[in-house]
């Protein structure tokens, strides 16, 4: 089948199947995956992961991080560090890192795949918290606030744990690796510092008055209104091009390119038609291949051996579950809310799958290791919602709304 043969086939299966999910309130990424599952090897060898194929994702990877970039905001990151956030996020990231590590020794796993699992195990994904306690009417709980604060700076740690990895020597000795991780670590300060610069120096503009939406504004006269788009993929592809001559994946820097981007850098208008353009690429055509090309890859042979997925699903759930639940109990939540605030935090989908994806595709695992953890992001999402309604039966999610008000 030829490539816009088989896009088109992608495409049309999955946005079927991702609709027909998020009408049973199910993220519609579920779908998606398994309309590539059913298209791919693992059911039907219509359509087989290709060179080309994967050329698409790449760019796909590229514009979903930079959607999640642009919903973020310095002020978010750096709130969620502040006291009792910190906390809980680093609780519900350490316990199912760690749990992963351990799952990933028993069976015998070399480094990578142990970090790997762990650090799949470890993310929220912020999109699927989002969308379900909107979905629930919550987001204006203490539940979303931690969970949000959470999530954020999970996907800012996995982001930076995944550049350090990326750059480890192929073979690993205690002082190469430790050299390694000191010159990576160093090198995303350094991105990182350079990108919370330029946000000070446009703050220290913005002060004294100066108009920091004019420069968008002149490139728009120029080059017209439909430019936009243009413009902030050619700033943010800047950043990713840094990134890799730093030796890193080009995702971390178009995350820290994107993240520079807010909403006052430009008029709220423009700011809209940004995001309702990106995400009508994004969320309605490259998204939903990514996620299609993720179900192609799954090789339901390699889960043959049922029980090492089956421990990764349960460990992922119950450390995850009991991070939240204790992180919760920390900050001050009562029980049944801190059970809440874990079933939440349990939801991986988009960046655990991003992460798992350039981890198979840079070798660093097997078809087994990734084929578990799609598997794990998939039954971990549409967990979560169940989760937390049986939490909050009968009335007691509308007792908790009308507390929280």
């Amino acid at each position: 089948m030829s490539l816009l043969s088989s896009l088109l086939l992608l495409i049309v299966v999955a946005r079927l199947f991702g609709r027909l999910f998020a009408r049973y309130n199910q993220p519609e990424l579920i779908g998606e995956i398994l309309a590539g599952v059913l298209l791919g090897p693992a059911l039907l060898g219509l359509i087989e992961p290709n060179k080309a194929l994967a050329g698409v994702t790449e760019l796909a990877v590229f514009l979903i991080i930079l959607n999640a970039g642009l919903e973020m905001r310095f002020s978010d990151i750096f709130g969620a560090m502040k006291g009792r956030g910190l906390l809980l996020a680093a609780i519900s990231f350490f316990i199912p890192f760690g749990g992963g590590v351990l799952v990933a020794a028993a069976f015998e796993q070399d480094i990578m795949r142990m970090i790997f699992l762990g650090l799949c195990i470890s993310i929220t994904a912020l999109p699927v918290a989002v969308k379900l306690m909107d979905s629930l009417g919550i987001l204006h709980t203490p539940i979303a606030k931690f969970s949000l604060a959470t999530a954020v700076v999970n996907d800012v740690a996995a982001l930076f744990i995944l550049g350090i990895v990326l750059n480890l020597p192929e073979t690993l000795t205690l002082g190469d690796a430790s050299s390694a991780v000191g010159i990576a670590t160093l090198k995303l300060i350094a991105m990182g510092l350079v990108v919370l610069c330029l946000n000070q120096l446009l703050n220290w503009l913005e002060k004294r008055n100066v108009n920091v939406q004019a420069l968008p504004e002149a490139m728009i006269r120029v080059f017209g209104p439909e430019a936009l788009f243009g413009i902030v993929i050619v700033f943010v592809l800047i950043f990713g091009t840094i990134s890799e001559a730093l030796g890193f994946h080009f995702v971390i820097g178009a995350f820290f390119g994107a993240l520079f981007l807010d909403k006052k850098h430009f008029i709220a208008s423009r700011y809209k038609d940004l995001q309702s353009t990106l995400g009508s690429v994004t969320n309605g055509f490259l998204g939903p291949i990514f996620f299609a090309y993720l179900g192609l890859e799954l090789q339901l042979v390699s889960l043959s051996d049922w029980e090492f997925p089956l421990i990764v699903i349960v460990v992922s759930i119950v450390t995850k579950l009991f991070a939240g639940w204790l992180g919760g109990l920390m900050v001050g939540m009562e029980h049944r809310e801190a059970m809440g605030l874990g079933a939440v935090l349990n939801g991986r989908g988009v960046m655990e799958l991003v992460v798992a994806g350039i981890a198979y595709q840079n070798g660093f695992i097997g078809p087994t290791m990734f084929s578990t953890l799609v598997l794990m992001g998939i039954v971990t999402t549409f967990l979560t919602p169940i989760f937390f309604k049986q939490i909050y039966r009968g009335n007691k999610l509308e007792e908790y709304r009308q507390e929280s008000r």
